[in-house]
């Protein structure tokens, strides 16, 4: 549990790489392909960093600030206490089926259990405000794909996220040996829970088994734009992405655009014409994606 006393210095300079805002994860890997660790990254002078395309003086002054690598420190002090680990992109660890997305992260902090991150993942998606409808059909796919030895991926969100993680925590209940956890990708630090009611869920999910993630440091906010950026991971960890209920703009659609980027299956369960949250999923399902309406249909 939590970070490998071993290994401390060579997370501490991945747990710095994560908090340089302003470098993205495609501009981090090149980086990485250039210098093979975040160590040598971290030691380069203004004048290298020039040099590396794409990367001007702005950048260069946010890589070597110096209050950055002052935090490094008190993060890596938190995570011992908390229990939190990072795992970097050339971890074996690694989910090896995310190394295969555009831009993945190049490092993930977890809480829970890591083992579960390469296993069968199929993820649950829908809109915050759910109904009924959309909760009970969450819980049933969740519980049933949960029986079957696979692990429930969603984003520990209100609405059919909780409902996809509480399916699989039942299923756990009555469960054997073989069922499948699950796996919380969130938009925040792992120290900030949101939204706050989920607190209760996410100490669940890690006693049972499953785990939290995010590609986000400590202490980082749970803003608007890290949600869309938070879903290409939903799906990149996934083989398929199973929606439920989804308006018609609705923050689901950005994991659908994801996932068929990605090559995923897409499912979609129908819902009822007359409601709001149907319009988005019945729109999938006429532009071709694979209508379930009994867990069966995914295997």
């Amino acid at each position: 549990e939590g970070i490998d006393i071993e290994n401390i210095e060579e997370k501490s300079y991945w747990v710095w790489l994560s908090l340089i805002k302003g470098l993205g994860s495609r501009k981090k890997l090149e980086l990485l392909q250039e210098y093979g660790n975040p160590k040598k990254i971290y030691n380069l002078t203004e004048s290298e960093l020039l040099r590396v395309r794409g990367i001007g003086k702005e950048l260069a002054k946010k890589i070597l600030d110096k209050n950055i690598k002052e935090q490094i420190y008190k993060h890596i002090k938190y995570m011992q206490k908390y229990k939190i680990d990072i795992i970097s992109i050339n971890d074996k660890k690694y989910p090896q089926i995310l190394k295969q997305i555009y831009d993945p992260p190049i490092s993930l902090y977890i809480k829970g259990n890591a083992e579960i991150l390469n296993g069968k993942n199929i993820a649950i998606v829908g809109c915050r405000n759910s109904s009924k409808y959309g909760e009970e059909a969450a819980k049933y796919f969740a519980y049933n794909l949960s029986t079957k030895g696979i692990n429930i991926i969603s984003g520990l969100a209100r609405g059919i996220d909780t409902y996809a993680h509480i399916g699989n925590l039942g299923a756990m209940i009555h469960g054997n040996d073989i069922c499948g956890k699950t796996i919380a990708v969130v938009g925040n630090g792992i120290d900030i829970i949101y939204p706050k009611e989920n607190k209760y869920l996410e100490e669940k999910i890690i006693k049972s088994g499953g785990c939290i993630i995010s590609e986000y440091p400590l202490g980082t906010k749970p803003e608007k734009f890290n949600f869309p950026a938070r879903n290409r991971i939903i799906s990149g960890l996934s083989k398929g992405v199973l929606v439920i209920e989804a308006r018609a703009k609705s923050g689901t659609l950005i994991t659908i655009d994801f996932a068929l980027q990605q090559g995923r299956d897409v499912y979609v369960v129908p819902g009822n014409i007359n409601s709001v949250n149907s319009v988005g999923t019945n729109d999938l399902i006429k532009q071709g994606a694979k209508l379930v309406t009994r867990v069966e249909e995914i295997f």
